[in-house]
């Protein structure tokens, strides 16, 4: 079969989307390249973001290959799957450039995971794949009866029906994502660095998804929910592919990034700089210390709380005082050039307190953010605690509560976001 893979030319403009708006690498498409592949199917891998692609014109490439099946993601790689821009208008505008020319059409990504017919609806899509992706986009290359594939939602006749619910990958056995040399060339982007300014290529990986706690506010119920730890050889081979073609620092997009002694020791030996995120009291000193020495150059840390009450209330299940994850903070900032500490606006926080540990982090090195407000994902707890489970409406009402509850925003958000409605209407303006 001919398999078009396509990531779009995104668009945020009015957006309340979090997700940092630089080009990153579409692990999720390199995953189910490399799968298609290694079974005799034919792939045409596309990146509209990382490649400055109008929409308009992967459409007329897509439609030159004409593939029997055309995959779009719903969402900027699978780092920013969490935190995704809520309306669906960019994939929209591709797929109708698209039209009847891709085949059987399919989308992935977190909309459809957690709001299968709706996604389907906005999209008009053949197809939607709940959870994580890859295994069941060589699936559907392979099947002649989509009732025969699992975690899918399909029109048929006047129904939809959904074979079941979101999808978890093994993971752990996934090959080496090989990227084409001119992506690598252009990725310039050195997520979340900030101690200096990048001058070769960086690059995106992942050592491990899911995670095993289950924090109020973090959208991951519908995918990459269960924690799994990826074969420490692919996952090596991959990173000295990326050295190999110039790559001087990466990524490592996982949900949380553990203490992995293994993994830790073997950078140490590689030329290349990482960032994670993590949670700074699941660490030791001494592994703070090897982290140093790998090469980390970035730690963004979830602390989301100055209060036991608060990080309670966020079911953080966190054992460490306020001042423990404060020292925990400053050792790490000894051996890594940045580290953060990542706070949400809550209720329980005096903001004076706030200001004072955020000048106590400040004069050690350590940056804390101004508390941003949460928005209440429909694939968080925090959802399902205000409305119970996601329906036809879900994403429209997480942002109508979003916007009516907070007059500030976050600082990446550069323009005041817009209703969801209003997104969505002018789908197919995006570039």
């Amino acid at each position: 079969m001919r398999v078009a893979l396509v990531n779009p030319c995104w668009d945020f403009g009015q957006s309340i989307y979090f997700g940092c708006r630089s080009p990153h690498l579409p692990l999720e498409l390199g995953y189910a390249k490399a799968l298609l592949e290694a079974n005799g199917h034919d792939v045409l891998m596309l990146d509209g973001h990382l490649c400055e692609t109008p929409n308009d014109e992967l459409a007329e490439t897509v439609a030159a290959f004409a593939p029997d099946m055309t995959v779009v993601t719903t969402a900027p790689t699978y780092l920013f799957w969490r935190c995704a821009q809520p309306e669906l208008r960019v994939p929209r505008a591709l797929l109708a450039g698209i039209g009847s020319r891709g085949g059987r059409t399919v989308a992935v990504g977190p909309h459809g995971s957690v709001t299968p017919e709706t996604t389907l609806r906005k999209l008009g899509v053949d197809v939607v794949v709940r959870g994580e992706c890859e295994e069941i986009v060589l699936r559907l290359a392979e099947a002649t009866d989509l009732q025969t594939v699992p975690s899918i939602a399909f029109a048929h006749g006047a129904e939809i029906r959904v074979t079941g619910g979101p999808h978890a990958s093994e993971f752990s056995n996934l090959p080496a994502l090989r990227w084409p040399d001119d992506w690598v060339a252009r990725h310039r982007h050195h997520h979340h660095r900030f101690d200096r300014t990048p001058d070769r290529p960086g690059a995106e990986v992942e050592a491990s998804r899911g995670c095993p706690y289950h924090c109020s506010f973090c959208a991951k119920i519908d995918f990459r929910d269960k924690y799994r730890k990826r074969d420490l050889q692919p996952l090596l081979a991959e990173i000295d592919g990326l050295i190999a073609q110039g790559v001087a620092y990466v990524y490592f997009i996982d949900e949380i990034f553990l203490p992995n002694k293994p993994l830790l020791d073997a950078l140490v030996l590689r030329p290349i700089e990482f960032g994670i995120q993590t949670r700074i009291d699941l660490w030791k000193p001494e592994m703070l210390d090897l982290l140093g020495a790998a090469g980390c150059v970035s730690i963004e840390a979830g602390v989301e709380s100055l209060t036991v009450e608060g990080r309670a209330t966020l079911d953080k299940q966190c054992r460490m005082t306020t001042d423990d994850l404060a020292d925990r903070l400053i050792h790490a900032r000894r051996s890594v050039p940045f580290v953060q500490a990542n706070l949400i606006e809550t209720a329980m926080d005096d903001p004076a307190l706030v200001t004072a540990w955020r000048e106590q982090l400040r004069q050690h090195g350590v940056w804390a953010n101004d508390p941003v407000p949460l928005y209440p994902y429909p694939s968080s707890p925090d959802y399902r605690k205000l409305w119970g489970m996601p329906d036809a409406r879900a994403w429209e009402r997480a942002h109508e509560h979003y916007l009516a509850q907070f007059e500030a925003f976050s600082d990446i958000q550069e323009e005041r976001p817009v209703p969801l409605p209003d997104l969505e209407i002018f789908c197919c303006s995006a570039c």
